[in-house]
């Protein structure tokens, strides 16, 4: 009988480099924001899709809540819960450039930091949503196959979350 996916091997190294790109790229685009909150909050507010109130509180949340859930991909650590908060910052960040783009709206995205109007902001929407198409694909899997090697959550919550090397991909595990 064959194995569950999730049981296979390749699926916990899959996962593996599904955290560690969305993991790095959250921490990157986090960490060019934190030194500019102002700027974060004039990206934010070009969208011109949220009510002025929360431009502020969004602007100054964002980079920090990238650098959290990014270190927490990148370790490893409750996988399950950081993949599918970063799926959903990837949902947000489609959902804005999809909406300027939708009302002509010419921006830089300010996903590495800057924002703002841009001239060439609507020719860079596609690629921008292609890549955070991919982000949200990398956030999916990692919410969906959160066990994977050299993570955090092995070794703090043990071998129920691990991966088990033991077992080919030919063997059945409850033969074992």
């Amino acid at each position: 009988m064959p194995r569950p996916l999730a049981d296979r091997r390749w699926v916990g190294w899959a996962t593996f480099a599904a955290r560690q790109i969305l993991g790095i790229v959250l921490v990157v685009a986090g960490a060019l924001k934190l030194p500019w909150p102002e700027a974060s909050v004039q990206a934010v507010r070009a969208y011109q899709l949220l009510p002025f109130d929360l431009t502020r509180p969004i602007g100054y949340a964002l980079p920090v809540l990238e650098v959290i859930v990014g270190l927490l991909l990148m370790l490893g650590l409750f996988t399950r819960l950081a993949a599918w908060i970063g799926a959903a910052v990837m949902v947000a960040f489609i959902v804005g450039i999809s909406w300027v783009w939708a009302h002509g709206i010419s921006i830089d995205c300010g996903c590495f930091g800057g924002g703002g109007a841009s001239e060439n902001g609507i020719a860079q929407y596609p690629w921008e949503i292609a890549r955070d198409v991919g982000l949200l694909a990398c956030g999916v899997w990692g919410g969906l196959f959160p066990r994977s090697p050299l993570a955090l959550d092995t070794w703090l919550f043990g071998a129920a979350e691990s991966i088990d090397t033991d077992v080919t991909e030919d063997e059945d595990p409850e033969e074992s």
